[in-house]
């Protein structure tokens, strides 16, 4: 069974502990996009665990198993229930490195518009040439700035 909530959530204690970066984020509801890795770390438990503190809607998205046509319908979706119900979306991307630049891009206008909050999940550390990870757009500088984008891994 996993966790529900941060008290429950076993390691990471160095972002998500009390006081920590991302558990302030989470609990001040300043959530941005970002990226978690390494195999075994919990990034879908804590990816969750983050949408259910900012009653943020989950979705989660396989770049393995599905392509650019599920993404626009996740938009449409995401765009809809902002506009309808007030509420946040929270995409979840496994495999993110799985898409190619080309595809990267097509979440970035969303994740500037704030349609989506984009928590992305490669198994290793990103290559900084992704336009996701670099987008001055998006507010993220590739560091490790909480006040921008997340980095955890």
């Amino acid at each position: 069974m996993r966790p529900g909530n941060l008290d429950e959530f076993e390691g990471q204690a160095d972002i998500v502990g009390p006081g920590q970066p991302l558990r302030v984020a989470i609990e001040e509801d300043r959530i941005s996009s970002m990226i978690f890795w390494g195999p075994g770390s919990g990034k879908t438990t804590l990816a969750r665990i983050i949408a259910n503190a900012t009653e943020s809607f989950f979705v989660k998205f396989s770049a393995v198993t599905a392509g650019v046509p599920e993404l626009r319908k996740i938009i449409t979706e995401a765009r809809d229930r902002r506009k309808f119900n007030s509420t946040r979306t929270i995409l979840f991307v496994d495999e993110i490195h799985r898409f190619n630049k080309a595809q990267q891009d097509a979440f970035l206008p969303h994740v500037e518009d704030g349609t989506i909050t984009l928590i992305g999940a490669p198994p290793r550390i990103p290559p900084l040439r992704s336009s996701l990870l670099c987008c001055p757009a998006c507010g993220s500088t590739c560091s490790s700035s909480w006040s921008r984008t997340t980095w955890a891994g």
